[in-house]
């Protein structure tokens, strides 16, 4: 049997390239996304092409009832999951935090951290050893951002991946004796549309003469420490990072 991987914010950027590496791996996949249908698709496409098999459904993660209703739908169409990469989430406009009101903060909290709990738990309650599961891999995707701060762009953006850095921790620990491992990869200054939206599509261009290596990153680059952290190869890597900066 093939195994079966959830990554959600999966129509795009980081999450599309995990999809469709993992894929011509082997795994079975679902992408979660939240709003652009046509990119999901268009991703889902992209694999059935090279021979793989994936679906997408629409899901807010930050919605507990729409989480729910995605891990329903990998149960009834994919069968037993066996990975999860928690890789939805959102950023705002680039601003001091001086500027920033309560409404922004929830929108990025309830994205960034409330869905990566509330997605984590509904894959430990399917994968737990104790719970009747066969165990698996969590992949979490945090940021450079947890540890640099973002000062003068979105501090609370960098806070809360400094949640997930947190939660990526505490959860290996938690699961380790259940056949869980939880892990988490830092992408830094990446080539996605990520960017657009807090304001300046071309920002890796801007900053990438502060990485040491001199030039941004692609999302298939951030893809294969994923799999990597996913595979057996991993198998005595839990509560660990791998940050895919460029040294920065």
């Amino acid at each position: 049997m093939k195994p079966i991987l959830l990554v959600t914010g999966g129509s795009r950027g980081i999450g599309a390239a995990t999809a469709r590496l993992a894929a011509a791996r082997g795994y079975r996949v679902c992408l979660g996304y939240r709003s652009d249908a046509a990119s999901a698709d268009a991703v889902v496409a992209d694999i059935a092409r090279s021979g793989g098999e994936a679906l997408a459904v629409q899901a807010d993660v930050a919605s507990e009832a729409d989480v729910r209703r995605l891990f329903e739908t990998v149960d009834a169409r994919l069968g037993h999951l066996s990975a999860l990469v928690n890789n939805a989430g959102i950023l705002e406009r680039q601003t001091t935090l001086v500027n920033i009101d309560a409404a922004r903060l929830q929108r990025v909290l309830a994205a960034n951290v409330i869905g990566s709990f509330l997605c984590a738990r509904e894959a430990v309650r399917r994968m737990s050893t104790r719970l009747g599961g066969a165990g698996g891999a969590i992949v979490n995707v945090s940021s450079m951002a947890a540890r640099l701060g973002s000062p003068g762009e979105y501090v609370d953006y960098a806070a809360s991946k400094g949640a997930i850095d947190a939660m990526t921790i505490g959860l290996a620990k938690e699961v380790a004796a259940e056949g869980i491992r939880v892990n988490a990869v830092r992408p830094g200054v990446i080539y996605t549309g990520i960017h657009a939206s807090g304001g300046e599509p071309g920002r890796v261009d801007r900053v990438k003469s502060a990485v040491p290596m001199q030039r941004g990153g692609r999302p298939e680059e951030v893809a294969q420490a994923i799999l990597w952290l996913l595979s057996d190869e991993a198998s005595y890597s839990t509560g660990t990072f791998i940050d895919v900066s460029g040294g920065r």
